[in-house]
């Protein structure tokens, strides 16, 4: 008996961590995963230092960008070209304070899908809930290939477009960094002080990356094991009218609307920890986009062919961040809707009549969705990712309208 209790155990924490390893992987090496109780003393001093040292390396790269901005460079072509890679590192720093306020958040939501798990007895609810956890956990892996791999190949894009400039007779390389550095306080054009910031600046990448990719990771994980759990209530419903005595009809009518409820405010508190990073990656993809848009047109013929092969790959990779928010918004929105669907569509005039009466709330219940938003200003869904296509495409036009009449002019 012992034996058998320890293998459920043992069960429910497996599944549990499956559909949350990925994200663990991802945010821990960045402080931003949650401790947890069981957590010990080293481990929160270790995230605390991997906090600090976060900041640190993210304001190495923005501060200087800024200055370089404001103070050093005068040509406003090259000014432009420096916002786009400084709005991105400076949207990562916002996303990674989010993530580290809302960490009470996360961390409920955490022991809240542990919990779950936990209460799950059913074979055909848990492969159920496991088919839900394994597509969060593919699109958690598209979105770190995406994300990271469009970031990666920017740098590597970078270090090998060097700038020739003569000096004197002699014609000498520059290395570019992937964000413009102040030069008036350290030097970066020259070796070896260059390989040193350009080393810090790779490390700051990976952390605003890691950022943006375990933010869409979590939301990734939380909207499917909260459509796992509207999923078994949706098959519970249809067992309903199936059972014939009036008392076991009851608690299993009440075990319904229980689950039911913890599904939607794990939902809640999945719209909290993703209303501040939604907002900024709405934001700040879509300026993001047109920028690259303004790059690639006004310097077809300037940069080298790699750099317009990496400016396509990130600018595929942008969008895809906004279509992944908005994707699981809609997706979160239409799962809400569809248990007062299929509430309606059983046989409930089979059911006693207080039954009935039961399923009226479950259907009201259901037809007020609970929205992923943008900061509660706009609602993340496939008809906001059409209104961002439409800015980026209107921003593009504008661009290449303005080349063409300072060409002719």
């Amino acid at each position: 008996m012992r034996s058998s209790h320890k293998s459920k155990l043992s069960v429910y924490k497996q599944n549990n961590n499956y559909s949350l390893q990925l994200n663990r992987w991802i945010l821990k090496p960045i402080g931003a995963w949650p401790e947890l109780s069981t957590s010990s003393a080293t481990e929160k001093i270790l995230s605390k230092i991997l906090r600090l040292t976060c900041h640190s390396l993210i304001a190495l790269t923005v501060i200087p960008s800024v200055l370089y901005i404001l103070f050093e460079e005068k040509d406003i072509r090259l000014k432009l070209k420096a916002v786009g890679p400084t709005s991105h590192w400076l949207m990562g720093g916002m996303n990674y304070c989010s993530l580290l306020y809302q960490k009470s958040q996360i961390r409920k939501s955490i022991q809240h899908m542990e919990t779950d798990w936990r209460m799950t007895k059913r074979e055909r609810d848990r492969e159920m809930m496991l088919r839900n956890a394994r597509m969060g956990r593919v699109i958690a892996g598209i979105c770190a290939l995406i994300m990271q791999g469009g970031i990666f190949s920017y740098n590597v894009a970078r270090v090998t477009s060097p700038i020739l400039i003569v000096i004197g007779n002699e014609t000498v390389a520059i290395g570019r960094l992937p964000c413009p550095s102040f030069n008036k306080i350290v030097d970066t054009r020259f070796t070896p002080v260059y390989e040193i910031v350009f080393t810090l600046q790779c490390l700051s990448s990976l952390i605003v990356n890691n950022t943006t990719v375990g933010a869409c990771g979590l939301a990734a994980v939380f909207a499917m094991h909260a459509c796992g759990q509207l999923s078994v209530v949706m098959s519970r419903l249809e067992e309903l009218v199936e059972e014939k005595q009036r008392d076991v009809i009851q608690n299993k009518m009440a075990s319904l609307v229980e689950r039911h409820l913890r599904a939607l405010r794990f939902l809640s508190r999945m719209e909290i920890i993703l209303r501040q990073v939604c907002l900024v990656e709405l934001a700040g993809c879509t300026f993001n986009l047109c920028m690259l848009g303004y790059y690639t047109i006004t310097e077809w013929h300037e940069e080298s062919t790699n750099t317009l092969i990496t400016y396509f790959i990130v600018f595929t990779s942008m969008m895809f961040n906004i279509f992944i928010f908005c994707y699981i918004g809609d997706l979160v929105t239409e799962q809400c809707k569809k248990v007062g669907e299929a509430a309606y569509m059983t046989n409930w005039y089979q059911l006693p009549h207080k039954t009935m009466l039961s399923l009226i709330l479950i259907i009201l219940r259901s037809s007020v969705v609970i929205k992923i938003t943008a900061g509660k200003i706009f609602h993340m869904s496939i008809s906001t990712f059409g209104d961002v296509s439409v800015v980026k495409k209107d921003c593009l036009y504008i661009t290449l309208q303005i080349k063409c009449e300072l060409k002719f002019s």
